[in-house]
């Protein structure tokens, strides 16, 4: 299982809400959450097969940026 990471401008969590069914409608999604205390807004998204161009696509249909910044394996480490 990867660990995808993306900024996003998901600031509340009204914002997280709305968010909500598009990201949870998405098969290869696990498990996600949104730190909006971060000051980028950071989006975990982790999953099996989790394409970043898709979940970027989910995140906007719903009214929102999101950009990928990393990518975090199993253990932790970067991928």
């Amino acid at each position: 299982m990867k660990v995808l990471k993306f900024k996003t401008n998901i600031k509340c969590g009204g914002c997280v809400a709305t968010v909500r069914p598009f990201l949870d409608g998405e098969k290869s999604i696990s498990k996600w959450n949104v730190d909006t205390d971060s000051p980028d807004k950071i989006l975990s998204v982790s999953g099996e097969d989790v394409d970043p161009q898709r979940v970027e696509n989910l995140v906007k249909e719903a009214g929102y940026n999101a950009e990928m910044v990393r990518v975090v394996g199993i253990g932790g480490g970067e991928l």
